[in-house]
Order: C-alpha cells, then sequence, then structure tokens
C-alpha cells in the first residue's frame, strides 16, 4: 500500500513538473487539436472543364445527279480524296443515246431555220418589188422567229443531255476523308436520293460542347474589363484544350470560333463551338471528349483547400471553427478544382476557419484546440487544373 501510494505522489509530481516546464502549454483534456486557416479571396485562373463531342468542320453525303447502274469506283473506304477527284462512274449509254437523239433534232431544227431565212429573204425582195403582200413577209417573219426558238430549246435539250452525260461521272465535292458506308459496284443509283458515300474534312476539327450562363460571362470578363466587345476584331477568343477518352492529352491547342444564338431553354446552357488542329487525322468525327478552356479568371473567388473538404452521399461539407470553441459542419457546393484548392460558390463566409488538419474521426460539436496556419504553412498552391468537377 505504501508502495502504491509513493507511485501515485511521483506521478503527480511529473505531471506538475511538465506543465510548468517549457513555452508551450498542453492541450485542455478532452480537446481535438486541429489546424485551422482562413478562406482565402482572391482572382483565380481556372481551365472550366466540359464534356465535348467532335464532328467535321464540314461533312456531306455524296448523291449522284443522274440515275442508273454504278458500273465503276474509283476509291477504298477511308480514303483522302481532292475535290474533282472521280469516286463512281454509272451506266452511260442511255445517257449518250439521249445525246445522239437531242443532237440530232438541234441539226433538223438548225436546218429548217436556215430554209426559213432564205424564203424569208426572197420575199423581202419580192416585196420591193411589191411581187407579194406585206402580209406574206410578216407570216414568214413570224415562223422565222417560231422556228429560232424552237433551235434555242433544242440547244437546251443538247446542253441538258451533255451534263447527264458528264454527270454520269461522279465527283468529289471537296477535299476529305470518306467514310466506309460506301455503295458497292452494281447498285442502282436514284438521282439526288441515293447516298453514294460520306465524305469530310479531317483539319481542323469541331468540338462541341456546353457552358453555363455564369461561366459564359466569366469568360467575356476580361473582354468586358478592357472595354472590349465579342464582336470587335481585337477581342480573342480563349484558347481550349482537350483530354481524349484513353485520359490522354491532344497535345494541340484549339480555339473557341463561335457559338449558339441564344442559351438553351431545356438546359440553361450556351452551345459553343471550337476548331482543333488535326494535322494527322488523329482526331476522329463522333469521338467524345473532355474540353477545358484555358486562361479565364474567376474575380474574387472564395478558396478553400481540397483536404478540407469531406463528402457524404451527394454532398459536400467543411468543418469550421466555431466562436465557441467547437467544430461545426457546414454544408458547401464546389466549383473547379484549382491546384491545392476548390472554389466554394456557396456555403462559407469570408470570416470562417476552416479546419485542414485533425480532421480523422472529428464530428460537427466537438470541442477543439485550434492552430492558425497559413497556406504557405501548409505547402498550399493555386495552379491551373484540367480536372473537371461535378458542379451539381
Amino acid at each position: 500500500m505504501g508502495f502504491m501510494r509513493n507511485a501515485a505522489i511521483g506521478v503527480a509530481l511529473v505531471s506538475v513538473l511538465l506543465t510548468g516546464c517549457g513555452s508551450e502549454e498542453m492541450p485542455a483534456a478532452g480537446k481535438t487539436q486541429v489546424k485551422v486557416m482562413k478562406v482565402l479571396r482572391q482572382d483565380t485562373p481556372v481551365s472550366y472543364g466540359y464534356p465535348g463531342h467532335l464532328q467535321g468542320r464540314e461533312e456531306v453525303q455524296v448523291h449522284s445527279r443522274v440515275s442508273g447502274s454504278i458500273v465503276e469506283k474509283y476509291f477504298e473506304g477511308g480514303d483522302f480524296v481532292h475535290a474533282g477527284d472521280p469516286l463512281y462512274r454509272i451506266d452511260s449509254r442511255q445517257y449518250e443515246t439521249a445525246l445522239i437523239d437531242a443532237q440530232g433534232k438541234l441539226h433538223k431544227a438548225e436546218a429548217s431555220l436556215r430554209n426559213i431565212k432564205e424564203d424569208l429573204d426572197r420575199y423581202e425582195r419580192l416585196w420591193l418589188d411589191r411581187a407579194v403582200s406585206e402580209q406574206t413577209v410578216a407570216n414568214k417573219r413570224a415562223e422565222m422567229a417560231e422556228q429560232q426558238a424552237t433551235v434555242e430549246s433544242e440547244q437546251a435539250a443538247v446542253r441538258k443531255a451533255q451534263e447527264n452525260l458528264d454527270d454520269t461521272i461522279v465527283y468529289a465535292p471537296m477535299d476529305g476523308r470518306l467514310a466506309v458506308d460506301d455503295v458497292a459496284v452494281g447498285a442502282y443509283a436514284t438521282a439526288g436520293a441515293t447516298s453514294l458515300v460520306t465524305i469530310g474534312t479531317m483539319d481542323p476539327i469541331y468540338v462541341q460542347f456546353s457552358v453555363s450562363e455564369t461561366e459564359y460571362l466569366n469568360i467575356l470578363t476580361e473582354a468586358f474589363e478592357a472595354g472590349n466587345l465579342p464582336s470587335e476584331s481585337v477581342y480573342e477568343p480563349p484558347k481550349i484544350k482537350v483530354t481524349l477518352s484513353n485520359g490522354r492529352e491532344y497535345p494541340l491547342e484549339g480555339q473557341i470560333v463561335t457559338s449558339d444564338r441564344a442559351m438553351s431553354d431545356q438546359s440553361g446552357s450556351l452551345t459553343v463551338k471550337a476548331l482543333l488542329p488535326n494535322p494527322q487525322g488523329v482526331l476522329l468525327p463522333g469521338m467524345f471528349t473532355q474540353v477545358h478552356i484555358l486562361g479565364v479568371v474567376e474575380k474574387n473567388a472564395m478558396l478553400v483547400p481540397q483536404r478540407a473538404v469531406q463528402q457524404l452521399l451527394d454532398e459536400n461539407f467543411v468543418l469550421v471553427a466555431d466562436s465557441d470553441g467547437k467544430s461545426l459542419s457546414k454544408k458547401v457546393k464546389l466549383g473547379e478544382k484549382v491546384g491545392s484548392y476548390y472554389i466554394v460558390t456557396d456555403g462559407l463566409s469570408d470570416s470562417d476557419m476552416v479546419i485542414v488538419e485533425g480532421l480523422s474521426h472529428l464530428q460537427s460539436g466537438v470541442e477543439i484546440d485550434a492552430t492558425t496556419v497559413t497556406a504557405q504553412d501548409m505547402g498550399f498552391s493555386i495552379n491551373e487544373t484540367t480536372e473537371i468537377v461535378d458542379k451539381s
């Protein structure tokens, strides 16, 4: 018993000595040690990210202008062709016959016109001698005018027949790559109805995506502050980069070139198109990408460290130190990731002290012993990022 009493006295003395020595105070019993820092407010470069869809800048379905059986094909599906390259030949026999028939009718009409002209010349000489009546000359002049119209009609028929014959060769309407949906030799092509093959340009290529109203205005912030409207020639739309579906970033930058005329009534978003260089033809229409708009600055953004954000189901929370020395959970709405931070669009105030360390098993309403730190102390930094955040 004496030994146990002496041991208890010794422990008490050690405790008193440890409390009295040194410059640091021991934390109060039952309090959780945490580190806190004030939320940041500053202009922040962001890289807005959106799902995107690649589209050919120009894409057309090739049709024949005349009907007939396809007798020859000059390409393979997937080939790159130039404008004016022959693609198909359609059976031309009926069009050759039609041209010969039209030429024969024209020759006959021209011969009739020459005969009528000779008669008119003779009648006009006779009329000078009053050998024929003036009415006879007038009738012959009307007959000549009618025959002249017939000749012109037959000339048009010859031109049409020649065009039909020429159109039995189907040419590429532009430079581009052919799809593999081409019609085979032997198939019957109906003029203007049968799609023979699809051709589309590959370089550059469009990427289409949608932005919210707020993000659209943020993109234009710098132009507005400089006193430039987007329609002015001095305004240069922002650059973009894309990440492909395999997670690789495409190395070349694109630029926004056009947008829809109005916000969508259904989604409240604006459809935007950007052009991407595609010199090697790596990007294909129909691919899905993640689009990142570069060089956008969000003014006076509120930032909290990523490590301070906790997720529960589909909601995000931040623990802050309240005025009573306890932890307090606040639901927040997140914007973009920027370096070590999230942009917070709702849920916090500028005076909040966010808990950034000591969060393990910490809940709202727990007494805490808070130490204030800075971003430099914690090694936090702000860098543009291409990671997309779920902003729902």
